[in-house]
């Protein structure tokens, strides 16, 4: 079935009020007061979110790019939350002060119609080292804008699958399937729950965020039937299939989830599975080569199968972090040779060979998966992950016709309003202090809002 893509203007993504920015230096690149960032024309301002795979980059920075090129990086890193809304301000005011911006697929479409980002087409035409052949042909439709031009490109690439403890499972005579479905795994969090002491059965993102609970949670409403919004634009966020989907999903963490789950993000699981909190953890793909580190405690222990269903034949995401140049920058030829460098076949056999295999930003490069070193390190989630990302499929995500792409989100700019402010609704019913049914009766006031001028057109 043929999508289409339907968009409006992207004023409703812009959220006002000042962001703390928590800076950080690469190289011998200096940083100035309240005026802004330091640097001269052998310098350019890098502004990203602050994932290990982005703390990994600085350590290498001064050593694989700025001694090859002569070029500086200042880089200001924040939280996922933090960083959108920075992002967004920036790009919007186009004052030139960042030159380069991690954004997502999500965001690509509406910021390159709003001509906030600049092309990357010619660079990558003329950069024959780069090889965008070797780049998952998804994400680079992903991070293509209806005019048919590239505007960025992937750091990492994700799906999403479950994470468990194999030990823990064997210890209980359990075996996880290799497409399990979500009672399944309801079942075993049930019985490995509290199986080791201090251990929780699962850990489900329950922090406010279209990108934190909405991201895992829309996979569950797919999977259950549910849908954001049918093909005609009626909202559909208190139908039967998003309220049993939703029911499941909290249900599910408050008996048997990590403590503290209405303030978890993917950090705080991440933690929790590293630390032997949880037996199992649905998330993103690249958490995998965190979990893997050699001397992390979960090295060697967990084990990777599919995103769980229910009436879909798939349920993971696609999802990259990616690299783009704001229109406004003065330094564009600069800010490429950063991107192609970090988005490079080069980039990431440095990154294994100085910080380990499992530490390579995957996801993105077919040839990553032919590397003997990265296959050998990574053997127990490479092919898991790669599976996930080849399997996922924007355009038909659950069992309805929709009316524009997204899997973990509907690719509208209002969306990420639209998305947190759900999210608060259920995060709250996570604590215990709002019931599933006001919160999406509240959800379904929002969404009827946005679905109403989108019928209009």
């Amino acid at each position: 079935m043929k999508e289409t893509r339907r968009r409006t203007g992207v004023t409703s993504v812009l959220l006002a009020g000042a962001v703390s920015v928590a800076l950080v230096t690469s190289g011998c690149s200096s940083l100035k007061g309240a005026g802004g960032l330091g640097g001269g024309a052998d310098t350019i301002n890098v502004l990203m979110v602050n994932n290990p795979q982005m703390v990994d980059i600085q350590k290498l920075t001064d050593e694989g790019f700025t001694k090859q090129t002569g070029i500086k990086v200042n880089y200001t890193s924040l939280p996922e939350n933090d960083v959108r809304d920075k992002i967004s301000q920036e790009l919007s005011s186009q004052s030139g002060l960042y030159d380069v911006s991690t954004i997502s697929n999500y965001e690509v479409p509406f910021y390159a119609k709003a001509g906030w980002l600049a092309p990357l087409s010619n660079y990558v035409a003329a950069d024959t080292g780069f090889d965008q052949s070797d780049i998952f042909p998804g994400m680079t439709k992903s991070l293509t804008a209806a005019d048919g031009k590239l505007y960025a490109e992937p750091f990492y690439g994700e799906s999403s699958f479950l994470m468990y403890r194999k030990d823990v499972l064997a210890a209980k005579g359990l075996t996880m399937p290799a497409k399990p479905t979500w009672q399944q795994v309801a079942d075993i969090a049930a019985k490995v729950d509290n199986s080791v002491p201090g251990m929780r059965g699962i850990c489900l993102r329950g922090e406010v965020g279209w990108g934190q609970v909405f991201a895992p949670l829309t996979t569950v409403v797919n999977t259950f039937g549910g849908t954001w919004f049918d093909k005609d634009w009626n909202a559909h966020v208190n139908s039967a299939e998003f309220t049993q989907a939703t029911n499941f999903y909290i249900d599910l963490v408050r008996k048997h989830g990590e403590a503290g789950a209405p303030q978890a993000g993917f950090t705080e699981c991440l933690n929790n599975l590293q630390q032997g909190k949880v037996a199992m953890w649905y998330d993103a793909t690249s958490a995998a080569g965190s979990l893997e580190q050699k001397g992390t405690p979960s090295a060697g222990k967990i084990g990777y199968v599919a995103a769980p269903v229910v009436k879909t034949a798939s349920s993971g995401w696609l999802y990259t972090w990616a690299w783009a140049i704001e229109k406004a920058s003065k330094k564009k030829d600069a800010a490429w040779k950063f991107i192609s460098w970090a988005s490079s076949k080069d980039y990431e056999k440095l990154v294994g060979e100085k910080l380990g295999w499992t530490n390579v930003p995957a996801g993105k490069r077919n040839s990553t998966y032919s590397i003997p070193q990265y296959l050998q390190a990574s053997a127990a989630f490479a092919k898991p992950t790669q599976a996930a990302i080849l399997a996922a499929d924007p355009a038909n995500p659950g069992v309805q016709p929709r009316p524009t792409v997204g899997i973990q989100f509907v690719d509208i700019p209002e969306f990420s309003d639209l998305g947190t402010k759900v999210s608060q609704y259920i995060s709250t019913a996570i604590a215990g202090q709002m019931s599933v049914k006001t919160a999406l009766d509240k959800g379904q006031n929002l969404a009827n809002k946005v679905a109403k001028s989108y019928r209009s057109q």
